[in-house]
């Protein structure tokens, strides 16, 4: 029988309907972007195909290998949503508010490789890209224009990608998102009634079920979650308290490094390289530390398509339950 679940932290209600699943193997999502790549804007040597760089980190074996000038490159998207320059402005128009588009969107070039996808690169390479995103972060929000910093990743063309080499994307706004949004005023409901953080409360929870836990360590938790949207849907949870990513030391940032690489390839082994997106959920960038919220990382594997009943309702119909999806996700043997 089918089930509906509601999500404690946003109130949002799924329906698991496990009579409407697949095996693992029937999922049909894999990436089938093959570009040239001597074409792709993003190799080394293309360097003058993008806008003028932001930010590159280059380390002795890179060097020393000769495979490039850089390990990991920022540049300002080519076609930006929106742009750094220019005052807000904001204004009404009867019941219609407006403002002038202004924010940042920036890609992060993740490695030189073109045929290297992300978890294919070694932990190192990996935690050198989250301290771009740390470095990035902290950079913007010294604009007090910008409230928010969202960073996300497009992997394969039924997530949203347009080219097949690793890379990221940062968009800072004006303005909250409406899905944060909702994750905050959920957690600060919870927080004024218990004077707990509900994702700390969560994460125990989880570790006494163990029942939708893919992996755990001293640092993260890593769970499907209790009314997840999608098949596989996956979080990444720091188990200290941290309300701001960007507030991670070096040695958590290491470690997720590790974490993420190990989530991606059981992911990838289990569903045969699907198509996905990963979303970095924080704080906004102008409040102080929050007891409230817990930054997270949603990892979403593009296995079904959102249609008439999801957009009308609200409602989202995932045909995994996640103690299945966290069993087979578990079970899964890596090779390293």
């Amino acid at each position: 029988m089918s089930e509906l679940r509601k999500d404690p932290i946003v109130g949002r209600w799924v329906i698991i309907s496990e009579e409407r699943g697949k095996r693992p193997s029937d999922w049909a999502s894999k990436s089938n972007l093959k570009p040239d790549d001597k074409m792709c804007p993003f190799c080394p040597g293309n360097e003058n195909r993008t806008p003028t760089e932001i930010m590159t980190v280059t380390s002795s074996k890179s060097q020393e290998q000769s495979l490039s000038s850089w390990d990991v490159r920022v540049v300002p998207n080519k076609f930006p949503a929106l742009s750094i320059e220019g005052d807000l402005e904001r204004r009404g128009y009867g019941n219609y508010d407006m403002m002038n588009g202004v924010g940042a969107h920036e890609v992060i070039i993740e490695t030189p490789d073109h045929e290297k996808g992300f978890a294919a690169l070694e932990v190192e390479e990996i935690f050198e890209i989250l301290n771009v995103y740390r470095a990035r972060i902290m950079d913007l929000k010294k604009d007090k224009r910008l409230t928010y910093v969202l960073i996300f990743k497009n992997h394969g063309e039924a997530a949203g990608a347009s080219l097949e080499h690793s890379h990221s994307q940062l968009i800072a706004t004006p303005i909250i998102p409406k899905r944060v949004i909702e994750e905050l005023e959920g957690s600060k409901l919870f927080y004024d009634m218990k004077e707990r953080c509900i994702f700390c409360d969560l994460i125990q929870q989880e570790i006494q079920l163990t029942s939708r836990i893919v992996s755990i360590d001293e640092h993260y938790l890593v769970v499907e979650p209790f009314a997840p949207r999608f098949p596989y849907e996956t979080w990444i949870l720091p188990r200290e308290h941290f309300s701001h990513f960007e507030n991670m030391g070096e040695k958590s940032c290491f470690v997720m490094a590790q974490v993420l690489r190990d989530t991606l390839c059981r992911i990838n082994l289990l569903l045969d390289y699907p198509s996905y997106n990963f979303i970095l959920h924080t704080s906004p960038v102008q409040r102080p530390n929050l007891q409230e919220y817990h930054w997270h990382l949603e990892i979403i594997p593009r296995l079904t398509k959102i249609a008439g009943f999801e957009w009308g309702s609200g409602f989202y119909i995932n045909q995994v339950p996640p103690e299945r999806a966290a069993s087979e996700l578990k079970s899964v043997e890596l090779i390293n």
